[in-house]
């Protein structure tokens, strides 16, 4: 021992070396406060002690010369006078430790001794402390023990920057548990790297994400951006500016702010940037006043109207601003605070303590630490009385801190917690009635992890979805009144991820005539319109276009439009979805009414001829070229003008199935019989000429023959159409604008061609035999008639296909009907109308002397 003193000893000694030729003296550091402040340390034995380290005083920022002598260095910040405000930051965690010895019923027969340090912001000091902390004996060195037992339990960081991390890299090599009393780096939740830290409030930063949703609830898209050039400052910039672009907030003012000289603005940027309003600043270490003062000079240099500024600070807790009348360009100050819970009644908490000006000296003995290797003189104050807060006049009176009293509250929780377990291993052992060996910190550790302090907090803590601790936030704003104090409002809250507004509070903005500002680059986009961005210009800049065909928008500043439902379409001003409206080929509309009304008149009237050529049957008019061949011909006609209502009406399963399939099979029918009878024409002519032996090949045989096998093949093709993709009921949403079309789909479409391309083919037959065979002699020679009706039907049907393919919906239904009933009639009124007009007409010409003239052949 004494030879480790005399190497100290001689290190300290003035040692000389050569510097450029000359010798220069080395001074050895010396941070000894000269003025007699030298920094408190507040110590009171007990069962278990928690060393806590806070931060009571601000240490000077001014870096020190090492070539004078320290009394001529600057004084701290200490020595102003802070240093009694400071105390009251200690005199807390003293408080809330007597709370805790003084209820029976959280310690059982156990009390808490406490040893407070001050580090005054000083990474130094704070060494210092954990080295006081670890070590039992006089001198600061751990694990050298001369008999003396503390009962280190755990560490409270209480710590003001970021010391947590220097602080768990110590004690957590000795297994000490280190619970922090503010937010922490992120860092720290690494548990592979810190085992014995324990987190009790959420992570440093939390609060960050919650500005994001309160920017958008107030449409504030362009904004300001400022931090401290730290690490911290840059870390914020880092991860914020990538959460705001991913949410659609443009940050066009950005810039870190030196900790060490006054900040320089961009004024350039400022004045390009006059519609931002709103500015997120990360505040670190200094007054927001020394932040929005140089700020305002700025402001304060552009020309024209300036509106007023919001500031949103990512500080937790609220401001105690002064009159601020030069601050007129300032609208607000807003902030963040943890939001409390209602605490419970048998809570001994005490929301206010009474300390009298000479407290030190009545309660405390102080006197001046004499270890040795302590880098700094440091006065140690042991209790000496017991505390009691009395209410009096010339006491002074503090708030208390409800997270400190959390915390000890948990920490008692815990040790119960923990000797409970110690106290039933022990007898389950058997051991009951020896007396257990004290707790050390290591087994105090994992009574610490399973202790839920959200649950005993006073702030409204609960774990997210990673597991971390978060809580719910209030947040507020500081008005800033011209020539009058400064108004404190609490504008809403920060819930579960989801943000309140006080509706209340602003409208108290309104009756102050201090509505919250706007901060965009350009108007809102009405609904109806979609944002289209301008290039060159941040997202935030863009014009407003209407929404595309077929699709809405129902709020302002839609990014993207949306496609209305196929039942329904946009109105005019696309702000809304109407239901389309269900259209189809009715019998109640003006143009089914027609068409249904043609189709019962054509029909009639082939009734009418059928029995007329019934009735006259046995006429030489009706006899000629096969009356069978006639009456099936009128029956396909009749049939064709009734398959028109297949086509009328709600298209159901069945009638899908039937309407082009039987309308295929019945005109193939009529045009088999047209070309059945213009073949018989030319057979019975060429018969009639001596030696030839087509005789035999007429008669009802080869008329059969030919309808049957002309029509079979149309049947075939109809089969294969059912069985493979057959017709259904189907819906169309997209040929008219707010329709929806009820139709039948044709399955196979290629199928439906082939059916008419079939029927073509059989017409141009028909049409080619009976032109060829027209000038055939005769008083009664069809070929005429069916060349003509042929030239009809072809025709029709050739103005069908593109008339059809460039018609939608029931249009499309009323264009088939059509070439249906004109081909149709077509047919019934050149072939059969001229034979009608001789039967009821000129009956004088149905006779069979008639036929001997003209030299015409009977069948």
């Amino acid at each position: 021992m004494d030879l480790l003193i005399l190497l100290l000893v001689l290190l300290m000694l003035p040692v000389f070396q050569p510097v450029s030729g000359k010798l220069r003296t080395k001074c050895p550091m010396n941070l000894e406060h000269q003025d007699g402040k030298n920094p408190p340390s507040y110590y009171r034995p007990g069962d278990h002690l928690i060393s806590v380290v806070t931060t009571a005083t601000l240490s000077s920022n001014i870096t020190l010369p090492f070539n004078m002598a320290p009394s001529s260095q600057p004084h701290s910040l200490a020595a102003s006078g802070s240093l009694s405000s400071g105390k009251f930051r200690m005199v807390r965690f003293i408080f809330a430790i007597h709370m805790a010895n003084k209820n029976p019923e959280l310690l059982n027969n156990l009390t808490l001794g406490y040893n407070i340090h001050d580090n005054s912001l000083s990474t130094l000091t704070t060494s210092d402390a954990l080295l006081d902390m670890l070590s039992t004996g006089e001198a600061n060195i751990p694990n050298y023990s001369c008999g003396k037992k503390d009962g280190l339990l755990t560490l409270l960081d209480a710590a003001r920057r970021d010391i947590a991390i220097q602080m768990s890299t110590l004690v957590g090599t000795y297994k000490v548990p280190q619970i922090s009393y503010l937010t922490a780096s992120e860092a720290l939740s690494d548990k592979s790297q810190f085992p014995f830290f324990h987190q009790m409030l959420p992570r440093e930063g939390f609060q960050d994400p919650a500005i994001v949703p309160l920017l958008l609830h107030f449409r504030w898209t362009l904004i300001g951006l400022f931090a401290s050039d730290t690490e911290k400052g840059e870390n914020f910039m880092r991860t914020f500016t990538p959460m705001l672009a991913r949410n659609g907030i443009c940050v066009v003012i950005s810039q870190r702010i030196s900790m060490t000289r006054h900040p320089e603005l961009l004024r350039d940027a400022i004045a390009k940037w006059r519609q931002v309003n709103v500015f997120v600043h990360f505040l670190e270490y200094v007054s927001i006043s020394d932040r929005i003062l140089p700020f305002h000079s700025t402001l304060e240099d552009l020309p024209g109207r300036i509106e007023g500024k919001v500031w949103i600070t990512t500080n937790l807790g609220t401001y105690r601003l002064k009159k601020f009348s030069l601050l007129k360009y300032i609208h607000s100050i807003w902030s963040f605070s943890f939001q409390g819970k209602q605490r419970p009644k048998d809570d001994a908490f005490e929301p206010y303590l009474f300390v009298d000006d000479q407290y030190e000296d009545q309660y405390f003995r102080c006197s001046f630490s004499n270890r040795v290797f302590s880098v700094k003189g440091r006065r140690r104050c042991t209790q000496k009385a017991s505390l009691e807060t009395q209410q009096g006049r010339n006491n002074s009176r503090i708030s208390n801190n409800i997270n400190v009293h959390s915390i000890v509250k948990t920490l008692v929780h815990a040790l119960n917690a923990a000797y409970s377990s110690r106290w039933r291993r022990r007898r389950k052992e058997g051991k009951e009635s020896l007396g257990a060996p004290r707790l050390q910190p290591w087994q105090f550790h994992p009574f610490l992890e399973k202790n839920e302090f959200w649950n005993l907090s006073h702030f409204q803590l609960y774990l997210d979805q990673n597991g971390y601790v978060t809580a719910d936030l209030d947040f507020g704003c500081v008005l800033i009144l011209f020539k009058e104090d400064p108004i404190k409002l609490k504008l809403g809250s920060f819930e579960r991820q989801r943000i309140i507004i006080n509706q209340e509070a602003l409208s108290r903005l309104k009756l102050l005539n201090k509505s919250l500002p706007q901060s965009k680059c350009v108007e809102n986009c009405y609904p109806g319109f979609v944002k289209r961005a301008r290039e060159g210009e941040p997202v935030c800049c863009y014009d407003c276009i209407r929404c595309p065909e077929g699709t809405i928008s129902i709020k302002e500043d839609t990014d993207k439009c949306t496609k209305c439902p196929d039942d329904k379409y946009p109105n005019g001003d696309r702000v809304q979805c109407i239901p389309k409206f269900i259209t189809f080929l009715s019998y109640e509309e003006y143009l089914g009414s027609i068409l249904v009304s043609f189709a019962l008149f054509f029909s009639l009237t082939t009734c009418f001829v059928l029995l007329i050529f019934i009735k006259y049957r046995e006429t030489p008019i009706v006899k000629a070229n096969n009356r069978d061949l006639s009456y099936i011909l009128l029956v396909s006609l009749l049939l064709c003008f009734l398959s028109n209502f297949l086509f009328i009406g709600q298209p159901r399963k069945a009638t899908c199935l039937l309407r082009q399939t039987l309308f295929s099979i019945i005109f193939s029918v009529a045009i088999s019989s047209l070309l059945a009878k213009t073949i018989t024409v030319v057979l019975a002519f060429l018969a009639t000429k001596p030696g030839n032996r087509l005789k035999r090949w007429l008669g009802k045989n080869l008329a059969n023959s030919i309808i049957l096998s002309c029509s079979s093949v149309q049947i075939i093709i109809c089969s294969i159409w059912l069985g493979v993709s057959p017709p259904f009921p189907d819906s169309d949403f997209l040929s008219q604008h707010g329709e929806i079309i009820l139709q039948c789909n044709e399955g196979a479409v290629v199928m439906f061609y082939i059916t008419l391309s079939y029927m073509g083919f059989l017409a141009a037959i028909c049409f080619t035999v009976a032109f060829l065979a027209r000038n055939l002699p005769g008083a009664f020679n069809e070929t005429k008639l069916i060349t003509f009706s042929m030239l009809v039907f072809c025709s029709v049907w050739m103005t069908f296909v593109p008339t059809y393919l460039s018609t939608k919906g029931k249009y499309m239904v009323a264009v088939q009907i059509f070439s249906i009933l004109a081909s149709s009639a077509g047919l019934l009124g050149c072939v059969f109308i001229p034979k009608c007009y001789i039967i009821i007409l000129r009956p004088d010409l149905n006779s069979k002397e008639q036929l001997t003239t003209r030299r015409n052949v009977e069948m």
